[in-house]
């Protein structure tokens, strides 16, 4: 009697045949023809030979369809292979050729070491080939039966072993373990516990700063001028109209001068109490030929700006910010305003920032947020857009409301000429002396506003190469800076809690 098959005839539908292109290498398997009940009858019926044959076909088709899987596997393999041989290359090179960043800044350059460097390079190619070293140890102990988990790794279970070891690997890999948990696992515990608090502070931190800013939304905080200064603005030429220098530091910015002068230029001020400083320290003689040329074509139209080029580019823009301050005729101003080159002003920028310094003689800073013309370009500027976002609206809104603090980003602000002097001026000693001159004039005592409404337009870089670049700079100097105004913190007596600026 035949078996019954009523549990495959539940599913009635047959497959059909494999299909494989081979002008197409991303084939796929679109289905197999599956058996029905009477390919597993045993009959010698004409239509079982039928059957034998389309089983024989489909047979040969999978075994066609496995052989193309493994052929493309092995493709997958192949590639993998020479991406980790083309990465193991340039990181060979890079280390060889004794720097890590395609583009190290030119300050970083001057003041390196090369005996230090060497050894640092070599330092590094060292525990490359010590970590590299110690996989294959651990992958060659994990084949060959070690174990361990965290409760019976103990010390006197390895120590009461006997000594009749199967070979060398078993005795050198239980001493490795010993050292492991005697000499690493300690300061690798503490290292992670030291992260853990440094996580929870951060955390807290921000936290913090976003209940701040909360609260500033809710109660609809923000720094307002004195009612007469803004009278005075709408008064005309007789009004709160200070001296004010403007500087534009710039060097090889040759996509993006035209613009900046441009809206400098066009900046709602009286004539007689503005001077723009066009601060160019560009190398290439083409470029600073354009850049004299536009700032002459300003001059014919009657604006009140100055080209000015160093020879000896002490410093970079520190030392280019120094030098400009040097000149003589600054003595006549109250105010400066610094704006890089890829940043564009709107017209009425310093009617809504200095009227905040009037009544505010312990005012030293107002500094304006940035906005960007190409934060939806792609979703590189989306990212660093949310993170700039988060920057300015969150981190420097609250401590600008709450503690009068935060650091200068550089551009699109407005120092009180004096608050720069009672606080040194600008020093060369670190890539970020934005943040020098902002820590220095608040431990004088000395505090910012930040103008959350008040946006200045820039561009964010829209490649990955040109933000890391970006980056690189942004980020060489704050631990310098640490290390050299920590002193001057420990003794400063700037009070924690302090009267906002509104």
């Amino acid at each position: 009697m035949a078996p019954s098959f009523d549990w495959w005839a539940k599913d009635s539908h047959r497959g059909t045949p494999v299909v494989v292109k081979m002008e197409n290498p991303n084939w796929s398997m679109v289905e197999l023809e599956g058996p029905s009940e009477g390919d597993f009858l045993n009959t010698d019926s004409p239509s079982r030979l039928g059957r034998d044959k389309s089983r024989n076909k489909n047979a040969k088709q999978l075994t066609w369809v496995l052989l193309l899987k493994a052929h493309k596997a092995a493709g997958c393999l192949t590639s993998i292979a020479t991406a980790m041989v083309t990465l193991g290359s340039a990181i060979k090179r890079r280390i060889h050729s004794g720097r890590m960043d395609i583009e190290t800044t030119d300050i970083d350059r001057e003041n390196e070491n090369p005996t230090v460097k060497t050894r640092f390079y070599t330092f590094i190619k060292i525990f490359l080939w010590l970590s590299v070293f110690l996989l294959g140890f651990e992958v060659a102990a994990y084949f060959k039966g070690w174990h361990f988990g965290a409760p019976h790794l103990q010390l006197q279970y390895l120590l009461a072993m006997p000594f009749g070891f199967q070979d060398i690997f078993d005795s050198l890999y239980s001493h490795w373990v010993l050292f492991r948990v005697e000499y690493l696992a300690p300061p690798l515990q503490f290292l992670a516990n030291a992260c853990i608090v440094l996580f929870l502070i951060q955390s807290i931190d921000r936290l913090v700063l976003s209940l701040g800013c909360f609260w500033i939304r809710l109660k609809n905080i923000k720094p307002v001028p004195k009612q007469d200064a803004v009278a005075d603005l709408e008064s005309g030429e007789n009004g709160f109209f200070p001296m004010v220098l403007v500087q534009i530091p710039m060097c090889n910015e040759k996509e993006v001068y035209q613009q900046s002068i441009a809206a400098v230029c066009n900046l709602d001020w009286p004539k007689s109490k503005i001077l723009i400083q066009v601060l160019d320290d560009s190398d290439d003689p083409s470029t600073r030929l354009l850049i004299k040329e536009e700032v002459n074509k300003w001059q014919q139209e009657g604006a009140h700006i100055l080209y000015r080029h160093r020879v000896i580019r002490d410093g970079y823009k520190a030392g280019n910010l120094k030098s400009a301050m040097n000149c003589s005729y600054v003595k006549d101003y109250e105010f400066v305003a610094i704006f890089d080159a890829d940043f564009q002003p709107t017209p009425d920028f310093l009617k809504r920032t200095v009227p905040h310094f009037k009544g505010n003689e312990d005012l030293g800073l107002v500094q304006a947020r940035w906005s960007f013309v190409n934060k939806d370009e792609n979703l590189l500027t989306r990212l660093q857009n949310i993170n700039l976002a988060f920057h300015f609206e969150v981190e420097q809104q609250v401590n600008g409301i709450f503690i009068n603090f935060f650091g200068f980003n550089g551009t699109a602000g407005v120092w009180r000429i004096k608050a720069l002097e009672d606080s040194g001026g600008w020093l060369e000693r670190t890539t970020v002396e934005d943040m020098d001159i902002a820590v220095r004039a608040h431990l004088h005592g000395w505090k910012f506003i930040f103008l959350n409404d008040v946006e200045c337009q820039c561009e964010l870089p829209e490649s990955y190469e040109a933000y890391r670049k970006q980056q690189h700079r942004w980020h060489s100097g704050p631990m310098q800076l640490f290390r050299l105004c920590l002193p001057a913190i420990i003794r400063s007596k700037v009070y924690i809690f302090s009267n906002t600026l509104c």
